[in-house]
């Protein structure tokens, strides 16, 4: 198996909210081998390569079979660290459960998950470098595809270029945007969203306006799109603000540490802009997953790229240190095979 550290696991591992579901094991952006199937399993054989997924897709609910939406009914996301089907743990020590993460609990040598939360995949892809797929490359790449649909020669502002910010910018390249601002507190992102296909950088820092203001100005009136991918509140108002009139459309993705309530002021909307919301970038996972995979075959799109480190799972803790530090974008996770397992 091989995971990457996503943000949204130190989000969690540091949330007093969710301090009553330890011991937990995180990790949920992965890719792996079956080594068994459980009864009533179709689609999935022993052997298969498959990437593991934080919202499943059962192809069944009101949901899945509207093509409106990939909020899965009976496999959404699940945030009681239990599996969908029973409650319950599939791990424990010493007669006492160990609670899952998002379904997935990746950070192990092996883990159980729910057959709707893996996704079959070309046994020719790396999961070394696919597992990103499995959520913020995908995040990041459907928000653009899916969620704005953008159109060739829209111009883009993106908030914070981390792996799904600068995924964001990937997908919007590849969709033709004429223009793609990206915006950061690091200055080194700038040349790290060069590659990704950002035109204009902008560190808020060193702006002597607010960062909507400097949007408008060098775009004529704002951004026809604007992505928020930081987490915060406050910037989702900045980002809702950047767009222009009329049409602009904001798409949130970041999920907010703290203060989840969105202030914004009515005439921002009354305006015309639009206010919308995105999770995994409104991807069904099985439907289109594979497709994404092939494309990275193709050499299509960028996947390496996001991987700026590789760490055995004994030296996780350091992985968990450098995506603090803001030194990292993806941090992959290799985990051999041992001889024995708390399972």
């Amino acid at each position: 198996m091989c995971t990457s550290l996503c943000r949204s696991d130190i989000t969690q591992w540091e949330s007093k909210v969710t301090a009553h579901l330890f011991p937990r094991i995180f990790g949920h952006e992965a890719a792996g081998v079956i080594e068994s199937i459980g009864e009533g399993v179709v689609g999935l054989k022993e052997g298969d390569h498959v990437l593991t997924v934080f919202t499943g897709e059962c192809t069944a609910c009101k949901h899945c079979v509207s093509g409106k939406s990939n909020m899965c009914q009976l496999l959404g996301l699940e945030r009681k660290g239990v599996m969908h089907s029973d409650q319950k743990t599939r791990f424990s020590i010493k007669g006492k459960p160990i609670y899952h993460y998002c379904a997935v609990s990746s950070f192990s040598e092996y883990t159980v998950v729910h057959s709707g939360c893996a996704v079959k995949i070309d046994p020719l892809a790396p999961m070394e470098k696919v597992c990103l797929l499995s959520c913020g490359v995908s995040a990041g790449l459907g928000a653009v595809w899916k969620v704005a649909d953008i159109s060739k020669g829209s111009t883009v502002a993106i908030f914070g270029l981390g792996t799904v910010g600068l995924s964001v910018a990937q997908g919007a390249k590849l969709r033709g945007a004429s223009q793609i601002i990206g915006v950061d507190t690091n200055p080194e992102k700038n040349e790290k969203g060069k590659l990704f296909g950002v035109t204009n950088f902008i560190n808020p820092n060193e702006c002597k306006e607010p960062v909507q203001q400097v949007i408008k100005s060098i775009t004529g009136g704002g951004v026809d799109f604007s992505f928020e991918c930081v987490g915060d509140t406050d910037i989702t108002n900045a980002a809702l603000q950047s767009s222009c009139d009329g049409w602009g459309l904001t798409v949130t993705l970041g999920v907010p540490k703290t203060k989840p309530e969105i202030s914004a002021h009515y005439g921002l909307l009354l305006s015309g802009r639009t206010l919308k919301g995105s999770l995994f970038g409104g991807l069904k996972p099985k439907s289109d997953l594979p497709s994404i995979v092939e494309m990275y075959l193709r050499k299509e799109i960028l996947i390496d790229e996001y991987i700026t480190h590789n760490l055995k799972l004994e030296d996780i803790n350091e992985a968990f240190d450098l995506m603090k530090e803001g030194k990292c974008l993806r941090c992959v996770i290799h985990i051999a095979k041992q001889d024995q397992t708390i399972m």
